[in-house]
């Protein structure tokens, strides 16, 4: 049993099992309903004759500027993509900053206009928003928070409940994991690591779109904070099967790979800004994988493994020499401040 913490730590942010502990003992508790309980990425909404998807999101990413964006892209990217694994085509964003006096207005400029563009890109309007600023030193610089509202069809509205998940079930990722994580790591750090690693920080809601509009899929959700480890343990949590992921087919990047390596770090507890986990029946795979691959945001992707009957409730890596180990989420947090 997990001791509970009578403070706040880092690791209640992290994506991982103290954070989830946080949401179910706390959050949960005293919110509960029946639409919270699903504990989704976006919560769908019956709204008159139609439903909607709603979700929200805050940043608070240390440093504001990485390798392959900036705080303000991310915030169109991370809010984007909750709506669109939930089988929501996103239409409505609001945005709000808290600002810490003294901030350069030419950075907020910069910011302020590459989430604009991700914006445009995604094809979603910043319909509302706020904007308050603390005393120096009573915030970091600059904190986004955002809402997303998007429009969802009857046929996709269960993307995120993982029902009719079987033995034989497929897990697609569309590319290769952890450059994000990586990507903020080192520009954090200043380990000045030899690599090229970019952030994969993107909207995937038009990915998706083409996905859902030719295949059949039963799950969806992007594999941020905690990496895609803690996606596949919350999923055999719902489903009450196993998975076996092949290390083989893992599509890591190499300088990913190394700075894992040094720094003790496994790809698959690392954060992903543009990455989703897909579950499909066996006899779909094949068309997942040549519609993802149309797109230049799927080259990568591929099949990492299998639902199976054994081991319920567990997420086991099958390595190159044949081995198992069982890929737990994580209790701590390797990263903190990645999104």
């Amino acid at each position: 049993m997990t001791q509970k913490a009578d403070k706040v730590m880092l690791s209640h942010g992290s994506g991982g099992r103290m954070m989830h502990q946080l949401i179910q003992d706390l959050f949960i508790r005293h919110f509960r309903n029946d639409i919270l309980d699903e504990q989704a990425d976006a919560s769908i909404l019956q709204v008159g004759s139609f439903e909607i998807a709603f979700t929200t999101d805050s940043f608070v990413i240390d440093p504001l500027f990485f390798p392959g964006g900036n705080i303000g892209k991310l915030a169109v990217c991370g809010t984007v993509n909750d709506l669109a694994v939930s089988g929501a085509e996103p239409l409505y964003l609001s945005v709000s900053f808290i600002l810490e006096e003294g901030f350069p207005m030419n950075e907020l400029e910069i910011i302020v206009e590459s989430l604009a563009a991700e914006a445009r890109k995604a094809g979603v309007l910043i319909v509302t928003g706020d904007t308050k600023v603390v005393n120096k030193g009573k915030c970091d610089k600059l904190f986004i928070n955002t809402a997303g509202v998007g429009r969802v069809k009857p046929e996709d509205r269960t993307i995120s409940r993982a029902m009719n998940i079987k033995a034989g079930d497929v897990i697609i990722i569309n590319g290769s994991i952890g450059d994000h994580g990586m990507a903020v790591m080192n520009a954090r750090e200043s380990f000045n690591f030899k690599t090229n690693v970019e952030s994969d920080c993107a909207s995937l809601n038009h990915l998706i779109r083409e996905v859902l509009d030719q295949c059949s899929v039963k799950f969806m959700r992007d594999p941020t904070r905690g990496g895609v480890a803690t996606v596949l343990n919350e999923l055999v949590g719902k489903i009450g099967l196993g998975i076996e992921i092949e290390e083989s087919a893992l599509p890591v990047n190499k300088g990913v790979k190394a700075m894992c390596e040094v720094l003790g770090f496994d790809p698959l507890h690392i954060a992903n800004e543009g990455k989703v986990v897909i579950v499909a029946g066996e006899h779909e795979s094949m068309k997942i994988l040549e519609t993802l691959k149309k797109n230049s945001l799927g080259l990568q992707s591929s099949i990492i493994g299998r639902v199976v009957s054994d081991h319920p409730g567990k997420v086991v890596l099958r390595n190159e020499t044949g081995g198992r180990r069982i890929v737990d989420s994580l209790s701590g947090d390797q990263l903190p401040r990645i999104c």
